[in-house]
């Protein structure tokens, strides 16, 4: 079994305070993690100004090019983990063994990450439009004619992480070029791309100081969302619900993500079926950026039929298969408590088009699944018209169109298919849409040199009034 440890300003670190964490499949322990408790973590950050002064040392371009070679390293290296080694082949198994997420779909998350690390000067570039970054380096700049000066507004960046899929990792990324040491609490079942990342960095010359690693309980991350004085925090309703009012504290929760069809699209809407299907379905379904719903003006029944039907084709597969979609849950009561909470709230105004012959909850493979589900719903107050789950779920509601920008709720990602002027323009107007796509876009197709969900940079620095007396 794999001892891994902490990481303290980059340097291993063991702890007598344990977790272990078994394979999904065949419950066979696979890694013991060491726990960080509360005071240790306490302790740590005050040290953080003085391990902030090893990134400061390096130039923003020295940085990038750091990011580079970590890409490289990421995706094609044997690097250290505890007291083994991982090989890229090591991780996508691990990942895989211990999240459910399928091999398949691990590999691509670590080809997202390589390519954000490997395009980030292009992402610095859309987080900051266009800033000369040399400002960072020297405290202050002229650019257009205009002395500029920026304040890093933390000591660290702490980032309470998920288990669900590797690719949200490469939202914090960007803060290693920005001069900002990374503080790491990772999801249970997830450490190992977290580490794999740090191990990445480090051996392509990132001040190891930069990079903490803190496997710990809700009271350690407290501690990281406290103190670091900014901190990205992932997870459900009830996990953000007391942070949301903290301006330090960047939310990254449900997305409830949607596709609209505008009145003018949508006696066509059988040529946007594959559109809603990767929406819904890519990455497992388990991402933020993943379509919940469908809000359209009329035929609401007609597009729940035919998209159930096309999600009715995809069944669960042992997480080792190539044409694997689907990803398992590490705990197997959770999809049977999940599938009973979706038929209790159905009532009898909702249909669960994708079920067919199929049962919702699936075994294979020594997991449990969740077969994708597609509700059909007569109203935007229905109980399921916001739901949002771990696995590919989506719901059609049908609302008049004059109604539904003000209906939708906040939702992150919106892929808008019209070409009515009033209805964009409400769109664009909307404090409730974080992203927008207009025309067929997948809600899940990222641009990365755009945030999708906040503004690292904006989050991380302020501008500074900054004047000097000519002569």
């Amino acid at each position: 079994m794999i001892n891994l440890p902490l990481l303290r300003a980059g340097q291993p670190y063991t702890s007598l305070d344990t977790v272990e964490v078994s394979h999904i499949a065949t419950g066979k322990p696979l890694v013991n993690i060491s726990q960080a408790n509360r005071g240790l973590i306490a302790r740590d950050l005050l040290a953080m100004e003085k391990n902030r002064e090893a990134l400061q040392a390096h130039s923003v371009a020295e940085l990038l090019a750091i990011c580079k070679k970590a890409a490289e390293l990421f995706s094609t290296a044997e690097l250290p983990l505890g007291d083994t080694t991982q090989t890229p082949n090591d991780y996508i198994v691990q990942v895989s063994g211990t999240t459910g997420l399928p091999q398949s779909l691990a590999r691509a998350n670590m080809a997202k990450i390589h390519l954000v690390f490997n395009e980030m000067a292009a992402v610095l570039d859309g987080l900051t439009r266009g800033l000369d970054l040399a400002v960072l380096d020297t405290g202050k700049n002229t650019q257009d004619g205009r002395l500029l000066s920026y304040i890093l507004l933390a000591r660290a960046l702490g980032c309470i992480l998920p288990s669900n899929s590797p690719g949200v990792h490469s939202l914090w990324l960007p803060a290693i070029p920005l001069k900002t040491p990374i503080v790491l609490k990772p999801g249970r079942e997830e450490p190992w791309t977290p580490y794999r990342i740090a191990q990445a960095l480090i051996a392509a010359g990132c001040p190891p100081q930069a990079l903490s690693f803190y496997p710990t309980n809700h009271g350690g991350s407290t501690e990281i969302l406290l103190r670091s004085g900014r901190s990205l925090l992932f997870g459900g309703g009830a996990t953000v619900e007391p942070w949301l009012q903290d301006p330090g504290v960047q939310i990254h929760g449900p997305g409830r993500s949607k596709i609209i069809i505008g009145a003018d699209k949508i006696d066509q809407w059988e040529q946007y079926l594959d559109l809603m299907v990767t929406s819904i379905t890519a990455n497992g379904g388990r991402s933020c950026i993943n379509a919940s719903g469908i809000w359209v003006p009329a035929h609401g029944r007609e597009i729940a039929q035919a998209l159930g039907e096309r999600l009715s084709q995809i069944h669960a597969l042992p997480l080792d298969e190539p044409e694997a979609q689907l990803a398992a849950f590490a705990n197997a009561e959770m999809p049977h408590k999940l599938s009973a909470l979706i038929d209790a709230q159905m009532g009898d105004a909702a249909q669960d088009t994708a079920r067919g012959k199929n049962e919702r909850v699936a075994q294979t493979g020594g997991c449990t699944f969740l077969n994708p589900t597609l509700i059909h719903v007569d109203n935007y107050e229905h109980p399921l018209a916001n739901g949002e789950y771990l696995f590919p779920f989506a719901a059609v509601v049908e609302t008049p169109q004059q109604e539904l920008v003000e209906r939708i709720g906040p939702t992150l990602v919106t892929t808008a298919l019209t070409e009515d002027e009033q209805l964009i323009q409400q769109l664009l107007a909307s404090p409730h849409v974080e992203r927008l796509n207009l025309g067929p876009i997948p809600t899940n197709k990222l641009s990365w040199d755009q945030p999708h969900e906040g503004n690292l940079f904006d989050f991380l620095y302020q501008q500074r009034a900054l004047q000097r007396m000519a002569g």
